[in-house]
């Protein structure tokens, strides 16, 4: 027993030497947060991250069966998770029952760089009864190959870069420390406008990524925006389904099925739960800051002419070609 947890801590020591090696040797930029976001595989990840990253990309083998929710960080991600979850396991909770109301839905779809791999946990995951579902903020190129080729189905959310980088900056000046001031919006924008993401972008980069992939393998991607879920929830929620294997009957949706899942994953109703008003389900992020406006447009009330000419023209850029667009409000 010694000997084998001699060998552990021996591991342990080694992989942190080797962490520190990689850091050492890859760009760095000032944080939104605090600390340092690195440059790792083509994008920027917070420091205390990386390690669960690379536990991540080592370690996990995807099933089948799986379903792995991306996003950008502020795009929706809350929200997803509650969808997904409440529409895989409907055969199991009316809305009613729900653990939503109870449970923060990062609690039920967990992050592997946040939580699954965080603080160098190295979980047994074959144990999970599938289907499992699991989140990540990661690009796609930096995704684990078991992922890639496993035939499991990824569900990717995604907001017009506008609104993303306002959210992004709200979330992250609320987690800022007071000693280092406030997060200004035009440093941020800069920035964000020259692919120095709040966390895990490129934005287009990350984006485009994943959209690429959903038009070449759209029956193992699906691709989702923020902007058509608010217009309308209800086609969305029947695509998701009908994605994850467990489309929505003709009783069902004569029922109100679809109705109140779409209630209760609702941006007020999360927002009302008390779980969702008190604590943290995130490291470095109160549940209540989750939560602020959830609204298309509002950039509108920040950005500055000139700034979203500068990010009109960086999108059009960065588009051209690809098929995608935003609707920006």
């Amino acid at each position: 027993m010694e000997d084998t947890q001699m060998i552990t801590e021996n591991n342990n020591l080694a992989e942190t030497d080797e962490i520190a090696d990689l850091l050492s040797s890859l760009p760095k930029e000032k944080s939104w947060r605090s600390g340092y976001v690195y440059r790792y595989q083509g994008f920027w990840c917070p420091e205390n991250q990386i390690p669960a990253v690379i536990a991540f990309q080592k370690h996990f083998l995807a099933q089948k069966t799986d379903t792995i929710l991306v996003t950008l960080p502020k795009s929706g991600t809350t929200w997803l998770k509650a969808l997904a979850f409440s529409v895989m396991n409907r055969a199991k909770y009316t809305p009613s029952c729900s653990p939503l109301n109870s449970v923060n839905p990062h609690d039920l779809v967990p992050f592997f760089e946040f939580g699954v791999y965080a603080n160098n946990q190295l979980p047994d995951l074959s144990t999970f009864p599938p289907p499992r579902m699991f989140a990540t903020h990661v690009p796609y190129p930096s995704l684990p190959d078991s992922i890639k080729n496993s035939g499991c189905r990824i569900v990717y959310l995604c907001r017009n870069p506008f609104d993303n980088f306002i959210s992004l900056w709200h979330f992250l000046s609320k987690a800022r420390p007071e000693r280092l001031g406030p997060l200004l919006l035009e440093e941020a924008f800069d920035s964000f406008c020259n692919g120095r993401h709040g966390g895990f972008g490129p934005f287009f980069y990350h984006v485009l990524g994943y959209w690429r992939e959903s038009l070449e393998r759209p029956e193992e991607v699906l691709f989702l925006t923020y902007e058509d879920m608010k217009e309308d929830i209800n086609s969305q929620m029947k695509r998701l389904a009908e994605f994850l294997g467990c489309p929505f009957s003709l009783e069902e949706e004569a029922d109100g099925v679809v109705e109140g899942i779409s209630k209760l994953c609702s941006f007020s109703n999360l927002k009302d739960k008390e779980i969702n008003k008190t604590g943290r389900s995130l490291p470095y992020f109160e549940n209540k800051t989750l939560f602020r406006r959830g609204e298309v447009g509002d950039w509108v009330n920040y950005l500055t002419p000139e700034m979203v000419d500068r990010l009109n023209k960086i999108m059009e850029q960065k588009l051209a070609g690809s098929g995608l667009k935003f609707k920006t409000g």
